[in-house]
């Protein structure tokens, strides 16, 4: 649901999509800086719940991974890092996510990633029938079936939400 008159940007999340033959539309909004998943779905009159977040996370061995959460919860890294068998897991600082990730915080997607990254993703976002996720540029989000992440992704499944 992009404004009338304004283009979806071509970035190599959406290459990516279309690449695998994934579905998906494209959503635009006025981008803030810090605004968040609150600001998206405000802007886009959609529950911030099925908003997904892609984190950029470390582990103690500076393992770069990704994290994908409902954008009204929060990530327990101490159970995700359980949960993955590892000591410890934090998120990057904002230069090292973006050289993990290729995108800049704030416009950062599971899709089309500089270089391949694990990604995790909290079990009840799969649960959902439509999820809106960074497309690959501030201020920019596609819809996607929630069920195509693990089609093309190699998602590992936890539950580490916290409200």
């Amino acid at each position: 649901m992009s404004k009338p008159g304004s283009r979806a940007p071509e970035t190599p999340a959406t290459r990516f999509l279309k690449q695998h033959h994934i579905p998906y539309s494209t959503h635009l909004y006025p981008y803030e800086p810090h605004g968040g998943t609150r600001t998206s779905a405000r802007e886009l009159n959609v529950s911030e719940h099925s908003v997904v977040k892609t984190l950029v996370m470390e582990d103690e061995n500076a393992s770069p991974l990704l994290v994908l959460m409902h954008g009204d919860r929060k990530v327990s890294t101490k159970e995700l890092a359980r949960q993955m068998g590892r000591k410890r897991i934090a998120p990057c600082p904002p230069e090292r996510a973006t050289h993990h990730s290729g995108y800049l915080v704030g416009g950062t997607s599971p899709f089309g990633t500089r270089k391949p990254l694990p990604v995790f993703v909290e079990k009840t976002i799969l649960d959902l029938p439509l999820i809106y996720i960074n497309g690959g540029r501030r201020g920019f989000l596609v819809s996607v079936n929630p069920n195509d992440l693990s089609r093309v992704l190699s998602v590992q499944i936890v539950n580490a939400a916290i409200e």
